[in-house]
């Protein structure tokens, strides 16, 4: 049950943090541009060296729609830490709002963020060529899980920000949520890894997500797709319960 209050405690707290996100813009356009430069690379440079069994642009788009969100996620942890350096937490302490309300404010400013960049990352590869096959029903599925990906990593960004004694430290935390996601499938088949490091992108989060969301968009089922929202709901509750245990004794 959330305590009275709480929830216009957050949206006044995720305006906040809107507001900061959104007079970065150099933050912005580089967290959204890496991505879509990243996919032109693969697509354009490695795809017609690289054969995965189908055009290499509607494998790779999910794997892109992954390492965005690991961009995205180095803002979250960066702006949990600014406002524990610059004590802007301590002078909320003492106003009288929810102590969570701030870190859920991050988290779903995050959350927005994140969606609304994969959005403009999805339009950009249909210009470029990407053709789902999804109807309605694969389309919301795809959507559910990304968005509980986002939440989880989201979250874990949030932890990260507590954990740094700086905010530089902070953004250089999310490195290894962005390095996550090469040692998957998402831009080769896991086969085509040595066994030793077949074991590990097959049985890390970002590969079921992949393979869910892949098969989703390009209609070839839903494999995976258990294990990706076990995966993605398993990480958000333990990003959570980090977060609330480091908040929890740095501001008693």
């Amino acid at each position: 049950m959330f305590a009275p209050g709480i929830v216009s405690d957050s949206a006044v707290m995720f305006r906040r943090v809107l507001r900061r996100s959104v007079r970065g813009r150099d933050t912005l356009l580089v967290s959204l541009l890496l991505p879509i430069l990243l996919m032109l690379l693969f697509v354009y440079v490695f795809g017609g060296a690289i054969d995965v069994g189908m055009r290499y642009i509607d494998y790779v788009v999910p794997g892109v729609i992954l390492l965005c969100t690991g961009f995205g996620s180095s803002i979250t942890a960066t702006g949990v830490a600014t406002d524990i350096r610059t004590g802007a937490v301590e002078r909320f302490h003492t106003l009288p709002i929810h102590r969570q309300a701030l870190l859920t404010g991050h988290v779903v400013e995050g959350v927005v963020r994140n969606l609304a960049v994969i959005g403009v990352l999805i339009a950009v590869a249909v210009v470029l060529g990407f053709r789902p096959h999804a109807g309605l029903g694969a389309w919301l599925a795809a959507a559910g899980i990304i968005t509980l990906f986002v939440l989880a990593v989201t979250w874990i960004a949030v932890a990260m920000g507590l954990l740094a004694r700086m905010p530089e430290a902070a953004g250089g935390f999310t490195y290894a949520i962005m390095f996550i996601p090469y040692i998957s499938s998402a831009f080769v088949h896991t086969e085509t890894m040595p066994a030793w490091l077949r074991g590990f992108a097959e049985n890390q989060p970002a590969t079921p997500v992949l393979t869910a969301i892949r098969g989703l968009l390009t209609g070839t089922g839903q494999q995976a797709a258990g294990v990706a929202v076990l995966w993605c709901v398993s990480l958000a509750v333990a990003g959570y319960a980090v977060s609330a245990v480091l908040f929890g004794r740095r501001y008693r």
